[in-house]
């Protein structure tokens, strides 16, 4: 899944010292959690690199974190070589428009409700909670009750 725009509501602060900061959902974050206790693997892929994305991955012991990929399709698709998965077995969430390709890649794609047009043109399913807002979360518990768990 994208970052900015899907776990975050796509705000970054700039502090006067140049640090950043972030808005992370603990609802989203437990989404993960849940998925992981499940045994389904998290990615997060995000355009741009950032230190809060980092710690919040760590965290949440994200085991995949691609930073400073713009294209998310690429990137997608060389982790699911690696995993050994095909389209049909990814879900993938997006919310502009360099998402837009790997969310029409992807098997299942989702986009947030407040997510770009290119991104809710070409998307399986729209959550319909916000970004940033339990968007994730909502997607993940889709996902597991899908999975009879």
């Amino acid at each position: 899944m994208d970052v900015d725009g899907v776990l975050t509501d796509g705000t970054v602060e700039i502090h006067s010292d140049g640090t950043e900061s972030k808005q992370f959902s603990i609802l989203d974050g437990m989404g993960i959690v849940r998925l992981h206790k499940a045994g389904i693997a998290v990615a997060w892929i995000s355009g741009r690199a950032s230190g809060a994305t980092t710690a919040r991955a760590t965290e949440l012991r994200v085991p995949h974190l691609i930073q400073g990929r713009t294209d998310k399709l690429m990137a997608l698709q060389e982790l699911a070589s690696q995993l050994g998965l095909a389209s049909a077995q990814v879900c993938y969430m997006g919310d502009d428009d360099i998402d837009a390709p790997a969310i029409n890649w992807a098997g299942i794609g989702v986009a947030p409700a407040t997510s770009m047009p290119a991104a809710l043109k070409v998307a399986d399913l729209v959550a319909t909670r916000e970004a940033g807002r339990g968007a994730v979360r909502e997607v993940c518990e889709q996902i597991l009750a899908n999975r009879g768990q």
